[in-house]
């Protein structure tokens, strides 16, 4: 029987597993719930690592998680305007982005002799048609490239492809060294009569976006995208599904937030392992994942076995991408006489800004 030979160069990342370096590509994990009026300041959207950047916009917009999907998927991630912007300024922007960290990007060579191809593949709808620009931005060398596509009222695949690059190597580190990007509102400064469709340092911001319609001009306007997909290869090849546990924990190693049930008491436990004052208690927290790097904490604590015995905020804390003791100031003198405490909310964010 003869046996059929496959390409190396498809095997080596686009066959088996882990072919997507983009992370909740499926817009499965939605910890934050749906933020309304987004706009004032750059901010990560409802669906976990899809950020929405602002510049300069009085327009505001509403994101959340959709379960209008094409085939194969559950959910999306739906942008909607809510404060029209017609009047742009040149500086203007929205721009929906996942930032990637370089320890995730060797495998692009990009720098080298040896550089692969860039490939982005998506599912994107509108309520009507409209055309946008999907940019690949090289934080670590200043170096861009981008292309257009178009939206229509249906679920459409995009599949677009960009060059190696042999300039510029991602650094090998938990910062931001990529950033896969859609413009969604530019102003003149970033709009021109031709787009860099070959890597460019980034000299004249006139050809990031040009010919991107405005997301803002209407509050009637609404975005969806999902199967967002990065890979390596001149080729789009189906969206990588991966379970849900693990899509969890890479979403986790950039922001955790706990959830409480439905009785309103949480998950996490945080128990006294020592006593300072009459009124301290240090919590030991144990996040479920090592996060990208030491998180930012927010945490509320109950003291004496009720919700309604008071909260606290954290007094210091000495924290780790693992985890952190956090002492904790109780609402009053007479809960240093209560036997545990426990974490009603936490949120701990190493997000890539």
């Amino acid at each position: 029987m003869a046996l059929t030979k496959v390409d190396p160069t498809v095997v080596d990342d686009q066959v088996f597993g882990n072919r997507n370096v983009i992370i909740n590509g499926e817009m499965q994990i939605a910890q934050r719930g749906t933020l309304t009026g987004m706009g004032a300041s750059s901010a990560y959207s409802a669906v976990d690592r899809m950020r929405c950047a602002f510049n300069s916009t009085s327009g505001r917009l509403t994101s959340e998680q959709s379960t209008d999907t094409p085939d194969g998927f559950a959910n999306s991630l739906k942008l909607s305007c809510t404060t029209a912007d017609t009047s742009l300024a040149s500086a203007e922007y929205v721009v929906l982005q996942q930032r990637i960290e370089g320890f995730n990007l060797q495998r692009f060579a990009k720098g080298t002799s040896s550089a692969k191809e860039f490939t982005v593949s998506f599912y994107v709808k509108g309520n009507a048609s409209a055309t946008y620009n999907l940019e690949l931005y090289d934080v670590d060398n200043t170096r861009q490239i981008n292309k257009q596509f178009s939206v229509t009222t249906s679920w459409n695949r995009i599949e677009l492809t960009f060059p190696a690059d042999t300039t510029g190597a991602f650094d090998n580190d938990v910062n931001t060294s990529l950033v896969a990007q859609i413009w969604l509102t530019a102003g003149s400064s970033f709009q021109g009569t031709t787009a860099n469709t070959t890597w460019q340092s980034v000299t004249d911001n006139t050809k990031r976006a040009n010919g991107s319609s405005n997301f803002l001009s209407s509050t009637s306007n609404t975005f969806f995208i999902t199967g967002f997909q990065l890979e390596t290869g001149s080729q789009a090849t189906p969206f990588e599904h991966r379970s849900i546990g693990e899509v969890t924990d890479l979403c986790h190693r950039y922001y955790f937030r706990n959830k409480n049930s439905s009785s309103g008491y949480p998950i996490i436990w945080a128990h006294p392992i020592t006593t300072g004052s009459a009124v301290y208690r240090r919590v030991q927290i144990q996040l479920p994942v090592e996060m990208r790097t030491i998180p930012s904490f927010t945490v509320t604590a109950v003291f004496g076995g009720a919700i309604s015995a008071g909260t606290s905020v954290p007094y210091a804390q000495f924290s780790t991408a693992n985890g952190a003791s956090i002492v904790m100031d109780s609402a009053s003198a007479s809960d240093n006489y209560t036997a545990y405490c426990y974490v009603s909310s936490l949120v701990a964010d190493a997000e890539l800004t």
